[in-house]
């Protein structure tokens, strides 16, 4: 594991700023979408792979019962993350606007990787095997696993984890977007 990239209380204000921050974006991106026909089914696609990663790693995980590390979590630690970014990314680019693009990298990079950051303190206090398994897979950028897991997705818990907001959020940008062109 690597060293702190942001001072404790920055993240401690910027955990507090993901919903703001989202407001921004959608603020952003209703003011700024230009779509076209291509950038939708080209954003369109990068949207819907971020939003079935997502769900993979929903079905995964057990908030603070146990240590996800099967599935997508054993490609990357943070695949909920991945997938957000992802689908963000993609809007970002069936909007077609530099500047809604240039915001979703920023608001990714300023507010969601110190979120990341205090997360896994608290994973490191809450499962013993928490260092080892950081150790094996990466932060971010997937890898492939080099042993595989029992875990296996459980669509009871996909539910629990209310995923399906997610792709709800994606289909309202969508048809603004389709309204928009």
């Amino acid at each position: 594991m690597r060293k702190h990239w942001f001072p404790k209380p920055y993240a401690d204000f910027v955990m507090r700023m993901r919903v703001p921050s989202g407001f921004l974006l959608a603020v952003c991106f209703g003011l700024l979408a230009a779509p076209s026909r291509e950038s939708l089914l080209v954003g369109g696609g990068v949207s819907v792979s971020g939003l079935a990663l997502r769900a993979w790693a929903a079905g995964h995980l057990k908030k603070n019962q146990d240590l996800a590390d099967g599935g997508p979590y054993a490609w990357t630690r943070n695949p909920l993350y991945l997938g957000t970014l992802l689908t963000a990314l993609g809007l970002a680019i069936a909007a077609r606007s530099w500047v809604v693009f240039g915001v979703t990298v920023a608001v990714f990079g300023l507010v969601y990787l110190p979120v990341i950051e205090q997360e896994e303190q608290h994973l490191i206090k809450l499962f013993a095997g928490y260092r080892a398994y950081a150790e094996r897979v990466p932060l971010l950028w997937p890898k492939l696993p080099s042993q595989r897991s029992a875990l296996r997705f459980e669509s009871a818990v996909y539910w629990r984890n209310e995923e399906w907001k997610a792709g709800a959020a994606f289909l309202a940008g969508m048809g603004y977007l389709l309204w928009k062109l």
